[in-house]
């Protein structure tokens, strides 16, 4: 297949990796608490949906709270079936409804409406499993990050954060010009995001395509992965599984375990994810050294006027007076 791979433009301020998450109790929970009556109709409602009843270990009252707070504020009109199953989470397709805080009026996620989520849009809904969920793998990604310092040490609570951090990752993502699904919101456990492709023409993996331009596909990740790391962040998983490709778009997904740059095994990390995506380029013929892709991520960006002193160099005194 061909692809284009444009490059998205950054924007002037891609966020702040110290910024603070806020994973406290949320109105979600409340309302599984509370257990009203509107809530317990769409509780079985949900439950009696015929692409749902394999999927109870995903819907419990909690989770089911946390839909039911996105639908009630507009992020979601109707659901579809799953997109994708996995242990830790599930994906579904699903209508957006018309609220207007996000995403930004004309981006991918509205569907270029000028009035938020366009009411036809199909938007994917990711619900983490709070009880399968692999609550070790998730506290060493966690740990060590400066946006969960103190975070309790219960399943729940780690699985809460994770859900909050893959969005803040997707927002910063974007923001520093890296081409990934749009966050649209969070609640609790559930993700709302742009849904690239459709559920039944899903966009395919790198892994599964024949990539016709390995070279500028190459150009374009290496790209992404500076931008992430200029704004803090390092994937943490990249490989050929975790990008996929939509109509000439190189895609970065799965931000969920993404580390900002002071993380104690972010070194680690980037070295894992520079060593993924040499091995599979070098399988599509291009000689690349993980080195050498390190080396460009985590160098200065050159600056565009050429001005002495620019990443930190010593202006020279060549001319100067005593």
């Amino acid at each position: 297949m061909s692809e284009d791979f444009g490059l998205l433009e950054p924007a002037d301020q891609p966020g702040d990796e110290w910024e603070q998450l806020d994973v406290s109790d949320t109105e979600a929970d409340r309302i599984a608490r509370r257990q009203d009556r509107e809530f317990d109709e769409f509780r079985k409602r949900i439950k009696d949906t015929e692409q749902f009843k394999l999927q109870e270990s995903v819907f419990d009252d909690a989770t089911l709270a946390a839909v039911y707070k996105l639908v009630q504020d507009g992020y979601v009109d109707a659901f579809g079936g799953p997109v994708s199953t996995g242990k830790e989470a599930s994906v579904f397709e699903a209508l957006g409804g018309q609220a207007g805080e996000r995403p930004e009026p004309g981006s991918e996620a509205a569907g270029g409406g000028p009035e938020g989520v366009a009411p036809d849009r199909e938007v994917a809904v990711k619900v983490y499993r709070i009880n399968s969920s692999n609550f070790r793998q998730m506290r060493e990604y966690l740990e060590g990050d400066p946006r969960f310092e103190g975070i309790a040490n219960d399943k729940k609570a780690v699985v809460l954060a994770w859900t909050r951090k893959e969005f803040a990752n997707l927002e910063r993502a974007r923001q520093a010009g890296v081409r990934v699904p749009e966050p649209i919101a969070v609640q609790r456990n559930v993700l709302v995001m742009e849904l690239v492709g459709h559920a039944e023409d899903r966009a395919r993996r790198l892994s599964e395509v024949d990539v016709e331009n390995p070279e500028t596909a190459y150009e374009v990740v290496r790209e992404y992965m500076r931008r992430l790391y200029g704004a803090g962040l390092i994937h943490g998983d990249l490989s050929e599984y975790n990008m996929i490709i939509h109509e000439g778009e190189l895609v970065i997904i799965d931000l969920g375990q993404a580390v900002t740059v002071h993380h104690p095994n972010a070194g680690e990390f980037l070295t894992r994810d520079c060593e993924n995506v040499a091995a599979f380029f070098t399988r599509q013929g291009i000689d690349v050294d993980p080195d050498d892709l390190r080396a460009y991520v985590t160098e200065p960006e050159p600056d565009p006027t050429g001005e002495p002193g620019a990443d930190g160099e010593p202006e020279s005194d060549e001319g100067a007076t005593e």
